[in-house]
């Protein structure tokens, strides 16, 4: 299955669990916690990639209560529900393809992000993919701007080729198999997009780990 074929129908697949979703995701409210806490005093522009209904972001604006955020989701459904939340003013949602929509700070003209998070929403893409994405979001942080990713991880090789080969044989049954990397192919993808990666942390869901990587302020640091 292409990429943008399984991006459409994640979209649909989301946009039918809206009503559910947070009964669902409030389990991982742990580890949405972590992004928050991995991240510096003085945060002011956050990217996040896979907002959905904005749960991560209820533990953000409680520390970090003047952040703007731009919160991108497959489902305009989810989206919604994130602009019903109290901070929803200090918010842009941006519905589309993490692929294909435009992130502020591409052309130049808006201050870059000083960090990307992103909770239960990356681990449906193949190496190749997610090194194209985090070059995407290498470009639009700023030098020593941080990638926060709180995602599912592979147990070891055999599992990560598990998930891939229940996709390709069954694309349609299965368009929202997780397909989550090992920790080694994960860092190898933002290695290969120009990440620093700082840690790897394990989370309290299982076959959870925080990812830390940076965008280094130059060549020499």
């Amino acid at each position: 299955m292409d990429l943008q074929k399984r991006n459409e129908n994640l979209k649909a697949f989301f946009d039918r669990k809206t009503d559910g979703y947070d009964d669902v995701h409030i389990r991982f409210m742990e580890s949405k916690c972590a992004l928050t806490d991995a991240l510096p005093d003085g945060t002011t522009h956050v990217l996040d990639l896979g907002a959905g209904t904005g749960l991560e972001l209820i533990p953000l604006y409680e520390r970090f209560p003047e952040v703007f955020v731009t919160a991108v989701d497959l489902s305009e459904d989810m989206l919604a529900v994130l602009r019903t939340r109290p901070f929803a003013d200090r918010v842009t949602t941006v519905s589309g393809d993490f692929f294909e929509v435009p992130f502020r700070g591409e052309d130049g003209t808006a201050p870059l992000y000083d960090a990307m998070i992103s909770t239960s929403a990356l681990h449906h893409f193949t190496p190749e993919d997610k090194v194209q994405l985090y070059r995407r979001v290498y470009s639009v942080l700023r030098p020593g701007g941080l990638f926060l990713n709180a995602d599912k991880t592979a147990s070891d090789p055999a599992a990560q080729a598990e998930g891939f080969r229940v996709l390709a044989e069954e694309p349609e049954k299965y368009a929202h198999i997780d397909t989550p990397l090992t920790v080694g192919a994960e860092c190898t993808a933002l290695e290969e997009a120009g990440f620093t990666v700082l840690s790897v942390t394990p989370l309290a869901n299982d076959n959870y780990y925080l990812y830390k990587a940076i965008k280094k302020e130059s060549s020499h640091d």
